[in-house]
Formats: structure tokens, C-alpha cells, sequence
């Protein structure tokens, strides 16, 4: 980096800048809430008054339910920056969130197809 023109960061650094702009320096679980399984939906049909374009793809894309960790995947972003954007928008009444269904408690059968997988994996 001797010359001045150089820049300390390349190409592959990403838009880690940028996010953090979006984000207003906050990098926090966001709200307490919400967890990678959180499933959002799009509620009603109220205007996005957010210019950033993350905001505008997690509206677009929550036409249909989806996890936290769905639209991370998708928006390619991190979880916990994710976690952060999709708050804004619930508090902007653009996203409703529920938790998802809990599973049934794992019963004999479930450990029965345990220790087979361990049998299995233990013949190896």
C-alpha cells in the first residue's frame, strides 16, 4: 500500500460499508423476538417509505411467509443484519411475524430411528 492511490479494501470486501449505513450502525439481535425461524409475512398494503433497495426486496419477497434465515439466505446478508431490517419494517406495520408451529416431542419411534442412524454410522 505504498502507493496513496491504493485502497485498503477490494472487490471482494462486499457491501459491508453500506450495510452498516442501512442498518444505522446497529448491529445488535435486533428485536428480542425474533430468531432465524421467525416466519414475516407482508401485511396490508402499506407504502414503503424506506429508499433502500434491501428494504424494498424483504417487502417483495415476504409476499409470501418466510423464515429470517430464508430471507438472509436470499438477500444474501447476514442473520443478525436481516433480523435487524425485517424489525423496521414490522415496526413500520409493512411485515406481521409469528413464531413457527412447534414440533411434536420426540417419542419411541423418533429413538428408534436414532440408534439405527448411530448403529449405522458407528459401522462405518
Amino acid at each position: 500500500m505504498n502507493d496513496r492511490r491504493e485502497s485498503w479494501f477490494d472487490e471482494e470486501a462486499g457491501p459491508l460499508v453500506r450495510l452498516y449505513a442501512v442498518t444505522g450502525g446497529r448491529s445488535g439481535g435486533g428485536r428480542p423476538e425474533l430468531n432465524m425461524l421467525t416466519l414475516v409475512v407482508r401485511a396490508g398494503s402499506r407504502t414503503l417509505r424506506r429508499n433502500e433497495p434491501e428494504y424494498a426486496e424483504i417487502v417483495r419477497l415476504a409476499r409470501e411467509p418466510q423464515s429470517i434465515a430464508e430471507l438472509a439466505a436470499q438477500l444474501n446478508l447476514p442473520l443478525t443484519s436481516t433480523k435487524i431490517l425485517v424489525g423496521d419494517l414490522i415496526d413500520d406495520g409493512l411485515l406481521d411475524f409469528r413464531d413457527p408451529e412447534p414440533t411434536p416431542e420426540a417419542g419411541p419411534r423418533d429413538m428408534d430411528v436414532l440408534r439405527a442412524v448411530l448403529k449405522g454410522i458407528k459401522a462405518l
